[in-house]
């Protein structure tokens, strides 16, 4: 996955962490570059690359090294009731939490904390309207060379107290620095909690990093890839009517198991089963 079969041999060493250049994004039309992403929707781990699913994990347990993170903890307000496959944009959002975006195109309050849609039970039940949320850049334990993908945390996933060594992620990461361990330096697991409704991940450290790894992490910080993933974001777009969907797509692929065979010309499968052990992100 993290690299395309475009020429005989692979693409040279070089130029896997080669940025792109101003060349190559003006020749890439209105489209430009869209950041890979790992989606945890469905209590599934899913991959998707220019908006489109193109593969699925459904161990429940993926292996990963955070290399960034948002500087705080943002929020979204969406109106109306979710409805599944609906394209939607939040009305009013927020990348420190303390006060919404400039480019909001409806603010609900000027600030965050005195906003209606900030108490609880404005939203489903006894949760806030305003959903919470935390961005990461992260790569895959095994490929720290390769891909960086965007991994947004919904609330459920970020704070309280966990149990015994599943951990949300900033008591995990207390834990870690109470050891004077950096995020950074630790593969991370985050497994699915099963007990949970709605998709929430728990955390806890599989062992340090290598110094190799350690090094190529932090170049992987420094990288436009990792500065994008961490952006909290989002392009305005008119609704075609109400409930419009995204065109349907190919089913995704099933990411293969260890040595599978693969077809000529296939681009390598990442081998996901080889990793150790209030809502989704859309």
């Amino acid at each position: 996955m993290s690299e395309m079969t475009l020429f005989k041999g692979g693409v040279p060493s070089f130029l896997k962490n080669v940025e792109l250049d101003d060349t190559t994004k003006s020749l890439m039309g209105a489209g430009g570059v869209s950041a890979k992403r790992i989606s945890i929707k469905g209590n599934v781990f899913r991959m998707i690359a220019g908006g489109e699913e193109v593969a699925v994990n459904e161990d429940r347990a993926m292996n990963i090294v955070i290399v960034k993170a948002a500087a705080g903890v943002s929020r979204t307000y969406y109106e109306g009731m979710y409805v599944e496959g609906e394209n939607a944009t939040p009305v009013c959002w927020s990348a420190d939490g303390v006060t919404p975006d400039m480019k909001s195109p409806s603010k609900q309050h000027a600030n965050c904390a005195g906003c209606a849609n900030n108490i609880k039970g404005s939203g489903q039940g006894e949760s806030k309207a305003c959903r919470y949320s935390r961005k990461m850049a992260v790569v895959l334990d095994g490929d720290v060379d390769g891909d960086v993908y965007q991994l947004t945390l919904p609330a459920t996933s970020i704070f309280g107290k966990g149990e015994g060594d599943k951990l949300p992620l900033e008591a995990y990461v207390r834990f870690l620095a109470g050891h004077n361990v950096p995020v950074t330096a630790v593969v991370t697991e985050m497994r699915f909690d099963t007990k949970s409704p709605v998709p929430k991940l728990t955390f806890k450290a599989v062992r340090g990093l290598t110094e190799a790894e350690w090094e190529s992490c932090r170049a992987q910080s420094e990288t436009t890839a990792a500065t994008d993933a961490i952006l909290h974001t989002f392009s305005i777009k008119p609704k075609s009517g109400a409930g419009a969907t995204m065109p349907a797509v190919a089913e995704p692929v099933r990411i293969a198991a260890k040595n599978a065979a693969k077809p000529a010309g296939a681009e390598p499968a990442v081998d996901m089963s080889a990793l150790l052990d209030e809502w989704a992100d859309e």
